[in-house]
């Protein structure tokens, strides 16, 4: 486990806040730089070299501002790799460099299982959801949801006592729906725990859902799905859920009630079936058996490190969208840029393609150092032109 210092932590703030830097960017820049302070520093000139004049780059007194309001809450910004940040969440791919956390730090050092489903419950999904999140907080395990209407909310009301945590998709003080803000209240005065990537002040929009909806899925070790519709965000959840190595669990219910197609349709493709607590318990528990050590957080985010090659995952386009601005400072694709003839990017440019490939390879084709890919890989990804996947590996972001 690390420890930021103050101005770290102030540091990763203004980072992570600054336009275009989103946590797949903050990770390859960190990693370039060996730090989110030199990284800071070296943004203006990454602009300049995309061809653009400016970036903004979130002043020291926004991010000491945006602490001063979250401590006025009640809450404080954890790191990760620090001690409170969720482990099953730092082992993603796509963990967000910060969380804002209110509430009780404990109840995140438990396992946690998510419960998710429709807005629009049914009587029948409320009812085996309160029965559900009953059985599983029993049991010892701490309930996730993202403090929607429905599942997720009774799903909350119900493991009240053991232990619950909610995932908001905007700011602390923007809760969605706002009629659940009585029921956030008493998740902090139970000792559970509120989470938010999201600065201060942000309203939640509906692409700010899927990116809650990974971090359920990442703070638990599996996912049930009670009702879903067949383009139900729930579903969303469990596809990230997939992604990120965790069990999914979905409740069979009625091939007439559209509320279940969704989750009808998982159990064919191959998701455990739910119809009660043991189902889960009994998965789960070799599972946590044999979880004898946590993951160490990624070795790319220590403020320690030199250099070496960043690992971040596939990141849904939005992730790269600061929280300061709507991402369209570094937009242009492929071709519509100049360039010096024969310089690095333009030669990268030329190599890359729709399939992803690995620096390695790409340094190796390009005849180049990979330090100097890195580094033009971190420019291309600040114009939106090259995006990641699992294992490091790019590729020509599509237009």
């Amino acid at each position: 486990m690390m420890l930021l210092s103050d101005g770290q932590r102030l540091d990763w703030l203004r980072l992570i806040r600054s336009e275009r830097v989103g946590p797949r960017t903050f990770r390859a820049l960190v990693n370039q730089f060996g730090g989110a302070g030199p990284a800071l520093d070296a943004l203006p000139d990454l602009a300049r070299r995309t061809g653009r004049r400016t970036i903004r780059v979130a002043s020291r007194a926004e991010a000491e501002g945006e602490m001063e309001a979250l401590d006025r809450l009640g809450g404080r910004f954890v790191a990760m790799g620090e001690p409170g940040y969720p482990l099953p969440l730092q082992a993603t791919d796509t963990a967000p460099p910060l969380l804002a956390l209110r509430g009780a730090v404990e109840v995140l050092g438990r396992p946690a299982v998510a419960i998710v489903g429709s807005r629009n419950a049914s009587a029948t999904g409320l009812a085996f959801t309160e029965r559900l999140a009953t059985g599983l907080g029993q049991a010892g395990l701490v309930i996730a949801s993202g403090l929607a209407r429905g599942i997720d909310t009774r799903a909350h009301r119900a493991s009240l006592p053991t232990g619950t945590v909610a995932v908001l998709a905007g700011g602390h003080d923007r809760v969605y729906p706002s009629e659940n803000v009585p029921l956030l209240d008493r998740i902090l005065a139970e000792e559970g725990a509120v989470l938010s990537e999201m600065p201060l002040g942000w309203e939640p929009r509906g692409r700010d859902f899927p990116r809650r909806n990974r971090i359920v899925s990442g703070i638990s070790y599996g996912v049930v799905v009670v009702e879903a519709a067949r383009r139900s965000g729930s579903l969303i959840t469990a596809r990230f859920a997939l992604e990120q190595g965790r069990e999914v669990f979905a409740v069979p219910g009625s091939p007439l009630d559209p509320r279940s197609e969704g989750t009808n349709e998982l159990i064919r493709g191959g998701a455990t079936l739910c119809a009660g607590a043991d189902h889960v318990i009994s998965v789960l528990t070799p599972l946590l058996a044999g979880d004898a050590s946590a993951p160490s957080p990624p070795t790319e985010l220590r403020e320690d490190l030199a250099s070496g090659p960043v690992s971040t995952g596939q990141y849904w386009d939005e992730l790269d969208e600061a929280s300061s601005g709507e991402g369209d400072l570094f937009d242009e694709r492929p071709g519509t840029r100049s360039g010096e003839p024969g310089s690095g990017r333009e030669i990268l440019l030329a190599l890359l393609g729709p399939s992803p490939v690995s620096v390695d390879d790409l340094a190796r084709q390009a005849e180049l150092p990979v330090r100097e890919v890195q580094l033009a890989l971190v420019e291309m990804e600040l114009f939106g032109t090259v995006e990641r996947h699992p294992g490091g590996a790019v590729s020509i972001r599509p237009a």
